[in-house]
């Protein structure tokens, strides 16, 4: 096998491996580092004895990122305030009713979803019904018996079930809870913005100690409603930043300028109601610098590149 056909096959996978290592991690730029050290990995091994490139190559790259995930459950205890998936500006190219399935698992709701998960059923979940990985393949990538991963995979989807985070309103009506939203923020009204929530509804706001977020998650359609017209009313409108719509993570979301820089983005969550659930407002910097490009993404296959 040639050095070109090698890199061939790394490449035609690496949007794939992309797509994985991001759902998993929750961090575009971890994702990467993730996607190199597999190619590292399949440079140093005599190709001509894989007899399956691909289920290789998923392998390296989800044991990569289980290692990834050890390391970043220590940072999370030091991190200051909610964490929140880094988020991406997506284009996926395709009629945003196709495939819904598989474009929900995209979302920051299901990303903060996953979290909940341990890393072995996040990684044997995402294999199975996102990426469509037989169970013997699975169960040879996690290094456990087949009937152990359909356990796990079991278990993760009965959970993912008994939430309402894959739950995604038409763009139109993504639209209308976004327009709600700014019309509670200019006019200092909860009036039609307050219908659209749950009586559950939490708001979450990720600074990572870098810059002022609140420190904890409101939660309450009252207490929620009077935060966002009462300090982000002010915060939003005194000052001279520009608010844009960008498709944030497969959904509709905003972001917030501060002349060239993007200081705030904005993404939702929904009930099975088709009610905001969830208020996703992500602060850190750098996180936010992943916005400044976008990346594309296929529904179907789970696909993400640059």
């Amino acid at each position: 096998m040639s050095e070109h056909s090698d890199s061939r096959i790394f490449e035609n996978s690496r949007p794939r491996l992309l797509g994985l290592a991001y759902r998993m991690l929750g961090s575009m730029a971890d994702a990467e580092d993730v996607v190199q050290d597999t190619f590292i990995k399949w440079q140093g091994v005599d190709q001509g004895k894989v007899s399956n490139p691909e289920a290789f190559l998923t392998t390296v790259c989800t044991n990569c990122c289980l290692d990834y995930l050890k390391a970043a459950h220590r940072k999370r205890v030091d991190y200051v305030g909610p964490w929140i998936p880094e988020p991406l500006q997506t284009d996926a190219g395709t009629d945003p009713e196709a495939d819904l399935e598989k474009a929900q698992s995209l979302t920051t709701a299901f990303l903060m979803l996953l979290e909940r998960l341990t890393p072995k059923e996040r990684a044997a979940y995402l294999l199975r019904e996102v990426f469509g990985k037989p169970y013997p393949e699975v169960a040879e990538t996690l290094q456990l018996s087949e009937a152990g991963c359909r356990q796990l995979v079991s278990r993760a989807a009965r959970f993912v079930r008994s939430q309402s985070a894959r739950s995604v309103p038409t763009a139109q009506q993504q639209d209308t809870f976004l327009k709600a939203f700014m019309s509670a923020i200019e006019t200092g009204s909860t009036e039609q913005l307050a219908g659209l929530l749950t009586d559950s509804v939490q708001y979450r706001s990720d600074g990572g100690g870098k810059v002022a977020a609140i420190t904890r998650i409101l939660e309450g359609s009252e207490m929620v409603s009077k935060y966002i017209v009462k300090i982000l009313g002010r915060i939003w409108t005194e000052g001279k930043g520009q608010v844009l719509e960008i498709e944030i993570n497969g959904m509709r979301g905003l972001v917030l300028h501060d002349g060239s820089r993007i200081e705030t983005a904005l993404t939702l969550g929904f009930s099975e109601e088709g009610l905001i659930d969830q208020f996703f407002m992500i602060r850190n910097p750098e996180k936010l610098a992943q916005l400044e490009c976008i990346v594309h993404f296929d529904p179907s296959s789970g696909a993400l590149w640059h």
